[in-house]
């Protein structure tokens, strides 16, 4: 399979480099990190690394990764996005890889609440917000998710066809919930999680993780 990584960055100069680093790179054909307006020298340790690196100036998560998407090869059959912060573990792609390869998955998740998570990885509003989106999702789907984490794999052309909209951090729930509409095999597999480097630009305060509930519960009302 032809595997592209795409690494949405902000302000991730300490933690990018150690992420480029650990991900398995004889797995992957193409690395694209997506600075997304990082005012740190994250832009110039990217350029440094054997990766292609754009730049995306309007804020959004989800606006990073389509950023990302429209740049990837069109051969490419697997696309994994990947955290920049150095939370995930780059060398437990296979375990995302696998369930594709073997023609048993079109999207996996890497579920951190399965898998391993350290203490203090996942402050308690993320842990209540987590459950709360997946439990809706539950309700309203009657499919039961026990993660929406950001490390994960879809195959591309799938991908494509979701046609995923939101610019912000309702991308993921988005992924989930229109791959559940189009009848997508999707899959969670357990992945560990670590205290990021720097403190999270979305839990670490108030105004990130009220904005980052709001969006993420707001896309799952559009879609009910």
């Amino acid at each position: 399979m032809k595997v592209a990584v795409i690494i949405p960055v902000y302000n991730e100069e300490q933690a990018l480099p150690l992420v480029l680093r650990e991900l398995p790179r004889e797995r992957v054909s193409e690395v694209l990190v997506v600075d997304n307006g990082s005012t740190d020298l994250t832009f110039a340790v990217a350029q440094e690394a054997r990766v292609k690196v754009l730049f995306e100036p309007q804020r959004g998560y989800g606006r990073a990764c389509q950023s990302g998407l429209r740049d990837v090869s069109p051969d490419t059959d697997v696309v994994v996005f990947l955290d920049g912060d150095h939370s995930d573990y780059p060398e437990e792609l296979p375990a995302l890889l696998e369930p594709i390869a073997l023609g048993a998955a079109d999207l996996v998740i890497g579920s951190r609440v399965l898998g391993r998570a350290a203490p203090g990885s996942l402050a308690p509003q993320q842990r209540i917000g987590n459950w709360l989106a997946c439990r809706l999702i539950a309700l309203r789907f009657g499919r039961r998710f026990t993660d929406l984490g950001p490390f994960r794999a879809i195959r591309y052309a799938p991908l494509q066809a979701l046609r995923l909209r939101n610019p912000a951090f309702g991308w993921n729930v988005e992924m989930q919930v229109k791959a559940l509409k189009a009848g997508l095999r999707i899959v969670e597999v357990p992945v560990r999680d670590r205290r990021r480097i720097e403190r999270s630009k979305i839990s670490g305060t108030v105004l990130g993780t009220l904005r980052a509930g709001m969006g993420i519960l707001g896309t799952i009302a559009r879609h009910w």
